[in-house]
């Protein structure tokens, strides 16, 4: 039992502890906190992995927890606010370097936009969009209503459009 766990924590961990990093680090804007918190996700689902009742994926409740110690972390912190310049860090090499640059130069618009919406916009925008995950596990997630989740989607799109006008960007129909 015990090498099982360890066998699925580690295929988990090559699986998702890149989308967890990235996830993390757009909340805490800290590369060296959120690496800290991405580890602590990991030790924490192998400590609690009997607790795991599988009513989700791996990775929904992988998310939960590092949402949960994200939270906690900021509770020991002074509020601050959620972005900074970040960019995603994955490479197409069949991309041209002018495309590859403007999608680092979209991306950055996007997710400066997205540091000035309302935390629970964010956190939506972030589980339903970029990570893609579905309303069921986005709301397992974030401990919401499946309701909830999609008032907030429905609110936080109209909203992240406004603050990329706001700030000057063209908006595409894209999101």
């Amino acid at each position: 039992m015990e090498n099982t766990k360890k066998e699925e924590i580690e295929r988990w961990y090559d699986d998702h502890s890149d989308a967890i990093l990235k996830f993390i680090l757009i909340l805490v804007k800290d590369y060296q906190q959120a690496e800290d918190l991405t580890h602590e996700t990991f030790v924490k689902a192998y400590l609690s992995y009997d607790s795991f009742q599988q009513n989700s994926s791996g990775k929904t409740w992988l998310f939960r927890i590092a949402h949960n110690l994200t939270i906690d972390y900021f509770r020991k912190q002074k509020p601050i606010s959620l972005l900074k310049d970040f960019i995603l860090s994955k490479k197409d090499n069949a991309r041209l370097p002018e495309e590859t640059m403007e999608l680092k130069e979209t991306s950055l618009e996007l997710y400066q936009a997205l540091g000035k919406l309302k935390d629970s916009h964010r956190k939506v925008i972030l589980l339903r969009k970029v990570q893609g995950f579905s309303v069921k596990d986005t709301a397992s997630i974030l401990n919401w209503s499946e309701s909830k989740v999609k008032s907030t989607q429905f609110r936080a799109i109209p909203a992240l459009r406004k603050q990329l006008v706001k700030d000057g960007y063209v908006y595409e129909e894209t999101i």
